[in-house]
């Protein structure tokens, strides 16, 4: 993001000596379900007063919202798959974090794959740790794995911050994070039920994806019946279970299937503590429009049916689905297999960490559904189930983790200027309406060129 991004009607200015070190004064500001007229005081990376507009702050900086501006809560993206180290050509922490916080993102929560070590024992986090450390433009938690053979790490990661544990029941597409069956994550469940933390996983079932046609070529509707709803059901089916078994604590990853709902509404509403997510991706692309050769949207589960679409999006409304995260999984241009177009081959990952609050506002006011709703789902409720105590919302004493967004402001999306590392989204010349004008991050405007955002641990945030 350069100077010209930023809207001439923003006024900035500057006092030599003040209450606090940051005060924003808007017409609109975050009130949880509704939005005020309103000034937000900071001092020491924290909001530390909320008064109505006409209060007089004084603050060291004064930022003055523009008419078209809204002053919402920083997003809580908790996954994202950064890669590095190991296989950071794909992304990193700099360029990931950038595009974060250029998307209003101020919080990222990253997967143990596919960084080379996987997360999945407390060496390889302090490892992680010490290239994130450097290049972080937002704050940055961590996810741990579970895989066959690592139990007895899953504790000492635990104790040393880690948010959760993340499993898949399937290949995870790199060898260096094998798949549990679901005895194992039941193990698993049962395991880290023993100290109060969080099962996260990649529902797809081996087994069924085995028997169904193979994917190679590049007609998109061949890869879709590769992975078909089924799939996801089944495994679904067996975290619900196993949940109920152990009286663990459970997160179903990037709903793709509608056809799951109605168990996993039944499952919560007989008391289980189980929870899921959904992707803009999952919520905006369609499978009817979706050209043969562009490998671009390929991601796994896959993106479905306008009738699947609709479903999930009445989920997200009634509350059986609980949150929107981005599944950022980026890869390298190559690995896409640009040139073939081939399904079968290309790295199935989409990347949307800059773009995500735009995709969801785009399709929520065209729904007629509020920005408030999608800050919900965007922010808060990820926060909270993550333990992100003091993150979500802006309320007193939480982080000044803040974006001043412009709903009305629309653009054309161009892979070249986005953050991203690589290149390539299947949102390429899409016209989205919202736009991130300032990220704020404990209180510190975003500049892109000095890192200020900090690791965060389980507990500690």
């Amino acid at each position: 993001m350069t100077a010209a991004d930023k809207p001439s009607e923003q006024r900035l200015t500057g006092r030599q000596s003040a209450d606090f070190d940051l005060v924003v004064r808007g017409q609109r500001v975050s009130c949880g379900d509704t939005f005020a007229s309103r000034e937000v005081g900071v001092r020491d990376g924290k909001i530390a007063a909320i008064e109505p507009l006409g209060a007089g702050l004084s603050g060291a900086r004064v930022v003055e919202l523009a008419e078209d501006e809204t002053l919402i809560p920083g997003l809580v993206d908790t996954h994202v798959h950064v890669n590095e180290p190991g296989r950071t050509e794909w992304e990193g922490f700099a360029t990931a974090t950038r595009a974060a916080a250029a998307g209003g993102v101020t919080t990222i929560v990253d997967m143990p794959l596919n960084s080379v070590p996987a997360t999945v024992n407390v060496p390889a986090l302090e490892y992680k740790r010490l290239f994130a450390a450097q290049n972080a433009f937002v704050d940055i938690g961590f996810w741990g794995g579970a895989i066959p053979g690592n139990k007895a790490d899953l504790r000492p990661l635990h104790d040393d911050g880690v948010f959760g544990f993340k499993c898949f029941l399937l290949h995870s597409g790199v060898d260096e994070f094998p798949h549990l069956e679901a005895d194992e994550m039941e193990e698993a469940l049962a395991e880290i039920k023993t100290f109060n933390s969080l099962l996260i996983v990649h529902a797809e079932d081996s087994r069924t994806i085995d028997k169904a046609p193979q994917p190679n070529g590049n007609v998109y509707d061949t890869f879709l019946k590769s992975r078909p709803r089924g799939a996801e059901n089944i495994a679904i089916a067996e975290v619900i279970e196993r949940t109920r078994w152990t009286g663990g604590r459970s997160h179903i990853l990037h709903l793709s299937s509608s056809d799951a709902i109605p168990m996993i509404r039944s499952a919560k509403n007989d008391g289980l503590d189980i929870t899921v997510e959904t992707c803009p991706h999952y919520l905006t692309l369609l499978a009817e429009e979706i050209p043969d050769g562009a490998t671009a949207f390929k991601c796994c589960p896959p993106v479905r049916e306008v009738s699947n679409r609709e479903k999930l999006w009445e989920g997200l409304i009634d509350g059986t689905i609980d949150y929107i995260v981005s599944d950022h999984s980026p890869s390298t241009l190559e690995l896409k297999d640009l040139g073939n177009g081939d399904f079968g081959v290309a790295w199935g990952g989409v990347s949307s960490l800059q773009l995500g609050l735009s995709l969801i506002w785009t399709e929520a006011r065209r729904r007629g559904i509020g920005l408030e709703r999608v800050l919900q789902w965007m922010s808060t409720r990820p926060a909270e189930r993550v333990g992100l105590r003091g993150k979500g919302r802006l309320s007193l004493g939480y982080d000044a983790d803040m974006a001043v967004f412009a709903p009305d402001e629309g653009y054309v999306v161009d892979a070249q200027r986005l953050n991203h590392k690589n290149p390539i989204t299947p949102y390429q010349g899409k016209v989205l309406s919202g736009k991130v004008r300032t990220t704020f991050v404990g209180g510190h405007e975003v500049d892109y060129e000095t890192p200020t955002g900090r690791l965060i641990s389980r507990g500690q945030a």
